[in-house]
């Protein structure tokens, strides 16, 4: 039985790598360097992003073996079951050294049979619900033996390639396209379904959020205060680009504690709802006792559950510069992101950081023209330059490019569709 559920998984596998459209992801070519390192590689991200097909096109040319658990005939199975399994995958695809397991956590223990086929030599891969393959749980059950390939939802490039836009000369037409792809991408987002049929966003990322609040998190985390963990969750989704506190949110939602408050928040970013940033600080003591600023995993979902989202170009342009940061960070290891701020209330919404060394500052604006763009912004810059001795200064804009020598410093400008394909 076990045999010819995973032959048809086999044949279905076949069918959709060659019938269906499917878009090589940006970070593909980096990934595939590792696919002989006997590390297990495990891809992680929120649901729905698209973990499994990335996995099926990081190695194409490889013979690997391949079993999805997240099916109900093989719910059957459990730990004692899973040579069985083996068994069956050398029966259908012949010798391999390549194997990819999808939805592994369904099955009890299954890190020790990874564990197991890794010892041996096996090049493992493993997918599943991001809530249930923790870096901290990894740590444990894998005992540092893995690589993490994070996936988040399609890049605006990634966008572009879906839909056949591949003409990037600078003419005017090319640019009035480009401006007008990236509005509809600002409002759809990048999950692969909503792309595809872009007529189902509003059902399909509101079924999405319930889903994985309810499973990956209030279930998962056996979250008591479920009506009270639903709105803060909703508020902070609507406050996208903004910082919050612990301790205010323990206030509005009168939880017992700030550090419920921040379990709360760490369990949404856990499940890639929400990711938080640092402010910037050479000591560690201000870092974790600093506001956090908050974004979104998808401007689609975020113009889903915040009924003020349209309202807010600047913030949606914002989160979407962290999430193509973030997309960078994932291929740079050594790099990292926080946001500057100075007892004036001047602010930075990037600062990019390798090692000890100040790489680069990064604001962001909703302007077209240059007298659009606030002094407070360049200021801001011109500070953080000075206190940080960093010189390289980036201007994201929404249509307005150009350069500006201020006190002997260069600031830079860029269009954001222009930034989002360098």
């Amino acid at each position: 039985m076990i045999k010819r559920i995973i032959q048809d998984q086999a044949d279905e596998r076949e069918i959709i790598l060659k019938n269906e459209r499917l878009i090589e992801r940006e970070s593909q070519e980096f990934w595939k360097k590792y696919i002989d390192n006997d590390l297990v590689k495990v891809t992680a991200g929120v649901r729905r992003s698209g973990k499994t097909v990335f996995t099926h096109l990081v190695m194409p040319e490889k013979n690997y073996a391949f079993v999805n658990f997240d099916d109900e005939r093989l719910a059957f199975v459990d730990k004692d079951e899973l040579n069985s399994v083996l068994e069956a995958l050398y029966q259908v695809y012949g010798d391999f050294q390549y194997l990819m397991l999808d939805e592994v956590q369904n099955i009890q223990g299954w890190e020790l049979f990874v564990n197991r086929l890794q010892r041996k030599g096996m090049r493992v891969f493993v997918t599943g619900s991001n809530a249930n393959l923790l870096s901290t749980e990894l740590s444990t059950h894998l005992t540092g033996r893995f690589i993490k390939m994070e996936i988040l939802p399609f890049s605006f490039k990634e966008y572009l390639d879906y839909i056949g836009f591949n003409e990037f000369r600078a003419t005017t037409k090319n640019r009035a396209l480009l401006k007008s792809h990236l509005e509809e991408y600002i409002r759809t987002g990048g999950f692969p379904e909503v792309i595809k049929s872009p007529e189902i966003r509003k059902v399909y990322l509101s079924s999405l959020y319930s889903s994985i609040i309810s499973r990956d998190i209030i279930a998962r985390h056996n979250i008591r205060f479920v009506k009270s963990f639903r709105e803060m969750a909703t508020a902070i989704i609507s406050n996208f680009s903004n910082l919050i506190t612990f301790n205010n949110l323990k206030n509005a939602y009168d939880f017992k504690s700030s550090h419920t408050a921040k379990n709360y928040v760490e369990y949404l970013s856990e499940a890639y709802l929400i990711f938080l940033l640092d402010k910037y600080s050479p000591k560690p003591r201000e870092i974790a006792n600093s506001p956090k600023k908050v974004y979104v995993i998808d401007t689609g979902l975020i113009n889903v559950l915040s009924l003020s989202a349209s309202e807010n170009r600047g913030r949606l342009m914002e989160n979407l510069v962290f999430l193509q940061i973030t997309r960078r960070m994932a291929l740079e290891p050594d790099l990292e992101t926080f946001y500057w701020k100075d007892y004036q209330d001047r602010e930075v919404d990037f600062i990019l950081r390798k090692g000890k060394h100040i790489e680069e500052l990064v604001q962001v604006t909703y302007a077209s023209e240059k007298n659009d763009i606030k002094s407070r912004e360049k200021r801001s810059l011109l500070k953080a330059s000075e206190l940080l001795k960093c010189n390289n200064m980036l201007v994201i804009t929404w249509d307005y490019e150009g350069t500006e020598d201020i006190d002997g410093k260069k600031i830079i400008y860029i269009p954001l569709w222009k930034w989002l394909l360098s």
